[in-house]
């Protein structure tokens, strides 16, 4: 599944990386439920969310800037951030 990473740029803890926000993937694997560390941090229980491992094409991430715009990163994200593209 093809999805975007939101460009949400909200204070406190934030488990999504800067450079991956706005930035388009596709959904490798499903993992789980999880605590959602955002709330963890200060200490407030919330509902589980659900943590994703999205695949990026380097070229997708930076780039004419990329040496090798096949090469790929993978990143696991909490799917509250992602949005269907």
């Amino acid at each position: 599944m093809k999805v975007r990473v939101k460009s949400h740029w909200p204070p406190g803890h934030i488990r999504t990386p800067a450079y991956l926000r706005g930035k388009i993937g596709h959904i490798e694997r499903r993992i789980g439920l999880f605590n959602n560390p955002e709330e963890s941090a200060y200490r407030q229980a919330g509902p589980q969310r659900e943590l994703v491992r999205v695949r990026f094409h380097m070229a997708e991430i930076w780039g004419a800037r990329a040496e090798r715009g096949e090469d790929v990163i993978e990143a696991e994200i909490y799917a509250h951030w992602l949005e269907p593209v």
